[in-house]
């Protein structure tokens, strides 16, 4: 997944690199500011989640990722409170040039259905198990069946061991059965039907590491070497 992450770099106009502000830099930030410094491509960084931290210490953490890498703004934002998102909107709007119209004007995206349906579930699935599963699940849309005024749609809920199945699914059920009721609202405002949706969870050990599963799930990994 990193190294799909890396190849998507070419061929950008600018990339967003989104940090805990709350919380000090670690290792997993030294790795992505390496990309950061071989990359010729314009970087904007986010320092997230200002609303965690005192006025004063905004300041401090802006001058210590400024000697870091060389950003070509450093945006402090609250995502939960919609705070500077506007003006990191405007930043990212500003480094895009002009082109060609590529897809009408009403289509909002290219993605077909079954994506943003699995989309829809881990959203929901992330917001619900928080920082417990973060980036050990994936979701696959198996099936989808459209009968008269309902839609059935079939998906797997994909994680690593056995532990996460258990905190996936949660007590007697209860967990997936919220995920499967906020999903389906989500779904039906999206397809105008009602649907019936039936979800699994399975095991899958080391699917990040397995390219034939990272193309299921849509990650552009062509140029990858096995």
């Amino acid at each position: 997944m990193n190294t799909a992450a890396i190849t998507a770099l070419k061929g950008v106009d600018v990339a967003v690199y989104v940090v805990d502000a709350s919380v000090s830099h670690g290792r997993g930030e030294e790795y992505v500011l390496d990309i950061i410094r071989k990359s010729e491509i314009p970087c904007i960084l986010a320092l997230n989640k200002i609303d965690l931290i005192k006025e004063n210490a905004i300041q401090a953490k802006i001058d210590e990722y400024s000697k870091l890498a060389d950003f070509k703004e450093i945006v402090p934002i609250s995502a939960l409170k919609a705070e500077n998102t506007g003006k990191l909107l405007d930043l990212i709007f500003a480094e895009l040039p002009p082109g060609p119209l590529y897809y009408p004007a009403d289509e909002i995206t290219d993605q077909p259905e079954k994506f943003i349906l699995a989309e829809l579930i881990r959203e929901k699935l992330l917001a619900l198990t928080r920082e417990e599963i973060p980036h050990s699940l994936a979701v696959v849309v198996e099936t989808m069946e459209e009968k008269k005024s309902l839609i059935k749609v079939g998906a797997v809920i994909l994680v690593e061991r056995d532990s996460q199945k258990g905190i996936v699914i949660g007590k007697n059920g209860s967990l997936l059965k919220e995920v499967g009721r906020l999903a389906r609202e989500d779904m039906e405002n999206l397809l105008g039907s009602k649907v019936f949706l039936e979800l699994w969870v399975k095991v899958k050990k080391d699917w990040r590491n397995q390219q034939a599963m990272l193309r299921e799930l849509g990650y552009n990994i062509k140029d990858l070497k096995e």
